[in-house]
């Protein structure tokens, strides 16, 4: 544990070292956030806020991890694939989340960048590869459930629901990514979390693999509080999300994942729901604005406020998310 957060701590620096010149290089191109009309209109001025900031977390992580894992990415050991799949899908989901954003920010469809069903495509596909290397390269088929002290084998099933879970997090945490400071303290406090579960467990690469993530997000926060400088747009909420849903699954701890990332859960079910009853309805709505972070801001919180107390759930669900995973 002392050398993983280290790691994170190196992570860190070198990040938000980085971060700064990677600011200016994005406002010279003009790769600058394009805010929804129809959004909260507290939020117009962020306009022209640089994005694709997830590149300040990314890079630092798959070039730490690389470098720390050479000898067993070279000798193909069990450590180096395993390293490597949480690697793969952060940098698939990157590029994924690096063409929607320029096409967002550069193109003729600037408020929605990928076409949504184009993007599922290429999210299903990916998430597909991770499933089936983490069932036959990895040999994972199994969940934990609290208290039970033997994992449970699920067989073939194992890979529809990784697909799903690597999938559902991506896109869970990219519906987050909509306040300042919100999605990364909160992807920051899963990492952690899992971090220690992966720690309880023995596994090491893993829980540095996680802090050396941690330490990367803090680093993009400093930048990104409030008013922020820098959005980690869908390059960096894409890529977090489905490596988190890979970090749960490698624990065998991924029923826990919507009680650590309990937020995460309650934006992509708000969003769910605001649509479904709006189509059921004919036109009205459950929640003033969907995502819920919006729903609390136009109840009147700011959004200092709003981010605050979601990171204060987050905490206590984490602690919960813990908890059940000593049982």
């Amino acid at each position: 544990m002392a050398y993983s957060l280290a790691i994170g701590t190196l992570s860190f620096f070198l990040a938000v070292i980085w971060g700064r010149p990677l600011i200016a290089f994005l406002k010279r191109r003009g790769i600058g956030k394009h805010i929804r009309i129809n959004g909260p209109a507290s939020h117009q001025w962020k306009t022209g806020t640089p994005t694709m900031g997830g590149l300040m977390i990314l890079i630092p992580v798959l070039v730490i991890t690389a470098v720390l894992n050479i000898v067993n990415l070279w000798g193909r050991t069990l450590i180096g694939r395993s390293i490597l799949v949480p690697m793969g899908v952060m940098l698939a989901f990157g590029i994924l989340g690096g063409v929607d954003d320029l096409k967002g920010v550069l193109g003729t469809n600037r408020e929605q960048g990928l076409l949504p069903g184009r993007k599922l495509f290429w999210q299903v596909g990916i998430a597909f590869l991770t499933a089936l290397a983490l069932y036959f390269g990895l040999d994972l088929h199994s969940v934990a459930l609290p208290g039970v002290p033997q994992k449970i084998n699920i067989g073939p099933l194992y890979i529809p629901i990784a697909m799903l879970i690597i999938v559902g997090t991506s896109n869970a945490v990219n519906l987050t990514d909509g306040l300042d400071g919100l999605a990364g303290s909160i992807a920051a406090l899963s990492f952690a979390c899992y971090g220690v579960i992966a720690y309880l467990q023995g596994q090491v690469y893993l829980v540095t693999f996680c802090f050396t993530v941690v330490g990367a997000l803090l680093a993009f926060l400093w930048y990104n509080a409030y008013p922020a400088e820098l959005f980690m747009g869908d390059t960096g909420a894409l890529a977090l999300g489905a490596t988190l849903g890979v970090v749960a699954l490698m624990t065998g701890q991924w029923l826990l994942l919507p009680v650590v990332g309990l937020v995460f859960v309650a934006e992509a079910l708000s969003d769910i729901l605001q649509v479904a009853y709006f189509k059921l309805t004919g036109g009205k709505r459950l929640f003033k604005m969907a995502p819920l972070h919006h729903h609390f801001e136009l109840l009147g919180w700011s959004e200092t406020h709003v981010t605050q107390r979601f990171w204060l759930v987050s905490v206590l669900s984490g602690m919960l998310g813990i908890a059940l995973a000593l049982i």
